[in-house]
């Protein structure tokens, strides 16, 4: 008999591609500012800062393949991104060493409620209103790192209704995979399931309603999320 209060909080499982079996989520990193074109259309110089995270809640995941329109907001980007799913970790990890933490790659979506974070931003307040809210990270299917390789290029490619709107290269990160890995075990002590959200390409940009938006990454499974 559990002695809990109340009911223990569902985990948050991802799929994994070919198998019954799924990927439990246990924090949820994301890099900010991680392509340079992308940088520079938010205002920011590329070539001054250090790398910085910001999390979203793991129950923000939604494997559903539908966005619900967030309330308070009339301004929602979205963000595609290249997902980093880790099967261990550790305190100060080595670049050399990263890649044997993890366990594959998605697709995923960081919305963002672009006005509220423009509020935060001005104010110096955290991000959390405009980036961790009900279901703000849409994701798709794991693949093993077996089946997809390192990912250290590969077409990142995001169309809104069948428009191309982002359309780039994974080796166009500044901050690389494994030292993304690093920096975070620097602060952190990154855990299996972690999951490491490593910024977009330029291209950002509103939905509305109705909006279908299709993102590919080359050797993962495609990404189709309806806004509703």
């Amino acid at each position: 008999m559990s002695n809990l209060v109340i009911p223990a909080p569902k985990q948050i499982t991802i799929p994994i591609k070919g198998s019954d079996q799924e990927f439990p989520v246990r924090r949820v990193y994301c890099i900010g500012r991680n392509y340079a074109a992308h940088t520079i259309e938010m205002g920011f110089d590329p070539d001054k800062e250090p790398p910085f995270f910001f999390q979203k809640n793991t129950d923000n995941i939604d494997t559903s393949g539908e966005f619900p329109y967030p309330p308070e907001s009339n301004d929602v980007h979205y963000e595609l991104e290249l997902i980093v799913a880790l099967k261990s970790g550790g305190s100060n990890i080595s670049e050399e060493n990263a890649y044997d933490h993890i366990y594959g790659f998605g697709i995923g979506f960081d919305m963002t409620r672009r006005d509220l974070q423009g509020v935060c931003k001005k104010m110096g307040r955290p991000w959390e209103i405009g980036k961790a809210f009900e279901r703000s990270a849409p994701m798709g299917t794991i693949t093993q790192i077996s089946e997809a390789g390192n990912m250290e290029k590969g077409n990142i490619k995001l169309s809104v209704n069948g428009v191309t709107r982002q359309d780039g290269d994974l080796d166009m990160m500044i901050w690389k995979i494994p030292e993304q890995i690093a920096h975070l075990s620097k602060y952190y002590d990154i855990s299996a399931g972690d999951l490491i959200m490593t910024g977009t390409p330029a291209g950002v940009g509103p939905i509305i309603k109705g909006d279908k938006l299709i993102g590919t990454i080359d050797n993962l499974e495609t990404l189709e999320i309806v806004v509703i």
